[in-house]
């Protein structure tokens, strides 16, 4: 058992049972629903069916990252304990959160100067950030120290590709990532977008399909293209999605025949109730390793 935790935020978007088997802890994100505040709990308070079917009604959402304050009570807890914390946040280019921590994490070293308290930015999301935190936990559990882990996820973070797509644009023209006429267009022509996250943690659309066939097809194509080892990539491959668990399945499919040597059978997740605020239901995501991520 290693002597320190290991611990990231909600989302890195994988069960609450997961976490617990991996011994991963956890600190949530928050987001409102009509104006309830509620936890980004890994569905524990709501599931994520009800979640979505809510936005599909046309529940109103927010979310809101952790708090520097909140960041302070959650690493006091474990630094009161004698255990030293690397703690992993969600991608910078999405949230001001990793600031917070380290803003906690700074002020806490002063008060615990015998504990070792480290802060990294995954510059990843959702089961993408969920597959890194996996793979830490491997090592930590090979017996890998504190210090050499956070190392290994800097120098490795990049080499996490995420592959992204929506086939309902609705929730991209209500949040102004798109135009109301582009919107249009696109779903009378069935366009369904292409995003992946650069390496500085953004998600960046990078090409637009007609059709969903299409779709699935280009984000396995871009497996094909990155994944280490290319066809006989032997790593892990996670997909979440946004109540499209059909579409989903297909990806999962597609890429356990396009890769035969894969680590056991793709993992699916839901995304979680804070990305899934802003991309709504109908996106699926990809993820697995690969060559390091350049633009």
């Amino acid at each position: 058992m290693a002597d320190y935790i290991l611990s990231c935020c909600s989302t890195a978007d994988l069960s609450a049972e997961h976490m617990k088997a991996r011994d991963l802890h956890y600190v949530c994100f928050h987001y409102m629903l009509d104006g309830v505040s509620y936890a980004d709990d890994l569905g524990v308070s709501m599931a994520a069916d009800d979640f979505y079917a809510a936005m599909t009604a046309g529940a109103e959402t927010k979310t809101a990252q952790v708090s520097m304050s909140e960041y302070v009570e959650y690493f006091t807890s474990f630094l009161e304990e004698g255990k030293d914390i690397l703690h992993v946040c969600l991608s910078s280019g999405l949230s001001g959160s990793y600031n917070s921590a380290c803003i906690a994490a700074e002020e806490l070293r002063e008060k615990y100067p015998e504990r070792k308290l480290i802060v990294i930015d995954s510059l990843a999301a959702a089961s993408g950030y969920g597959l890194l935190m996996d793979k830490l936990a491997d090592l930590r559990d090979a017996g890998m120290g504190i210090d050499e882990l956070a190392a290994w996820a800097e120098a490795n973070r990049l080499k996490l590709h995420h592959w992204f797509f929506s086939t309902d644009l609705t929730f991209y023209v209500k949040g102004g990532r798109i135009s109301k006429a582009s919107g249009w267009f696109g779903t009378v022509l069935k366009i369904c977008p292409l995003l992946n996250m650069d390496n500085n943690g953004k998600l960046v659309p990078r090409h637009k399909l007609r059709g969903k066939p299409a779709v699935i097809k280009a984000i396995v194509d871009k497996m094909l293209e990155h994944a280490e080892n290319g066809i006989v990539y032997n790593g892990k491959c996670y997909i979440c999605h946004s109540a499209c668990p059909a579409d989903a399945l297909a990806v999962a499919k597609a890429v356990e025949d396009a890769f035969p040597k894969l680590n056991g059978k793709v993992l699916i997740n839901n995304i979680g109730t804070t990305i899934g605020s802003h991309t709504g239901p109908g996106t699926v995501a990809l993820f697995f390793w690969g060559d390091e991520r350049v633009d």
